[in-house]
């Protein structure tokens, strides 16, 4: 398969714009320089010539960036399919993803908000392969964090979060201390 390293710059870039989109989209990989649009073509193209099913695999260190690599990838679709709900699907399916963070990231030695979990995003596209839906799964991979954090690091977002919030109204059933 085709292998992409993508090194997180820590700045926004301007290499992510629809522009660049439109230029990668309909070409063949190797034609442009490496680009997570270009392994997204690549993707698109033999969904659309072999009529089965792709995946994307995005991986990596705390901080490496494969959260936006995957909202990079789901807007790359959004566009180039055309789809009807183009209104920024991967908003849509990542609107999520405050409450995700809050229940499966932590403050850890090398990210403030790393990702303790997994994620798998499956898109679902049409016969015209438009972008009809999408589903996302979530599964804890350190549930030994809810016990014990190393030291300079924290316990999942969530529940400093329902501490921080202990004297609201809406909490104060919850007895938090």
């Amino acid at each position: 398969g085709i292998i992409l390293v993508a090194i997180n710059p820590y700045k926004q870039l301007p290499i992510y714009g629809d522009a660049i989109i439109h230029a990668y989209s309909g070409q063949n990989m190797g034609d442009m320089d490496p680009h997570i649009f270009a392994v997204a073509e690549e993707a698109y193209k033999q969904m659309a010539r072999n009529n089965k099913n792709q995946s994307i695999i995005v991986s990596g260190e705390s901080g490496a960036g494969k959260t936006v690599s995957a909202r990079y990838t789901m807007r790359y679709f959004a566009t180039v399919s055309k789809s009807s709900s183009n209104a920024h699907v991967e908003d849509k399916v990542l609107a999520s993803n405050p409450i995700t963070e809050a229940v499966g990231n932590a403050k850890t030695t090398r990210n403030d908000n790393s990702s303790r979990f997994g994620k798998y995003t499956e898109i679902s596209f049409d016969q015209s392969y438009q972008i009809i839906g999408a589903n996302m799964r979530t599964y804890l991979l350190e549930k030994s964090r809810v016990v014990f954090q190393s030291e300079n690091e924290r316990n999942y977002h969530v529940f400093y979060q329902l501490c921080a919030s202990a004297m609201q109204p809406e909490f104060k059933h919850l007895k938090l201390g």
